[in-house]
C-alpha cells in the first residue's frame, strides 16, 4: 500500500486591529508559534485589521521567511478595500506574500491577489464554471 500523506489543517492566527511598533514582535512570535511540527499552512488573519506601519510589515516578511525555513506556508486573509492590503499593495510586499481575499479562501488555496475585485463579467464566468474571458462553446 502506497503512503499517503495527509495533510495537515491549517492553524488560524487572529491578528489585532492595528499592527505597530508596540506589538510587532508579538505579531511575529505569535506566527513563528503557529509553525509547530507537522503545520503546513498557517493563517495570519488580518480581516479585522485596519492598520499595519512599517514595523508590522517588516515582521509579516520575517514570519514569511520562517514559515519559508519550516517548509510551511504563511497566508495572509486581508479582505479586498482594507487600507492594509493597499499598504502591501503600494510597498509592493504583495509580491512577495500569499494575500487571500478571506479566510475560506486562505484555507483552500483559492489564491486571489488582484489589486482590483472582480468585475460583474467575471463573476458570471466563474460562476458558469470558466476562466474570466473563456470563450463559451456553443
Amino acid at each position: 500500500m502506497p503512503d499517503q500523506v495527509t495533510p495537515s489543517m491549517p492553524v488560524v492566527v487572529g491578528l489585532p486591529a492595528e499592527i505597530d511598533v508596540t506589538n510587532a514582535e508579538q505579531v511575529f512570535s505569535q506566527l513563528c508559534a503557529a509553525l509547530g511540527p507537522g503545520v503546513d499552512v498557517v493563517i495570519a488573519d488580518l480581516t479585522s485589521t485596519v492598520f499595519c506601519d512599517s514595523s508590522g510589515l517588516r515582521h509579516l516578511l520575517f514570519a514569511q521567511q520562517r514559515a519559508r525555513e519550516s517548509d510551511a506556508q504563511l497566508r495572509l486573509a486581508i479582505p479586498l478595500g482594507c487600507p492594509v492590503r493597499r499598504v502591501l499593495e503600494l510597498t509592493g510586499a504583495d509580491r512577495l506574500l500569499a494575500i487571500y481575499p478571506d479566510l475560506t479562501e486562505a484555507a483552500t488555496e483559492g489564491l486571489l491577489v488582484p489589486p482590483r475585485p472582480a468585475g460583474p463579467r467575471e463573476v458570471s464566468d466563474r460562476r458558469a464554471g470558466r476562466e474570466p474571458g473563456q470563450a463559451v462553446s456553443g
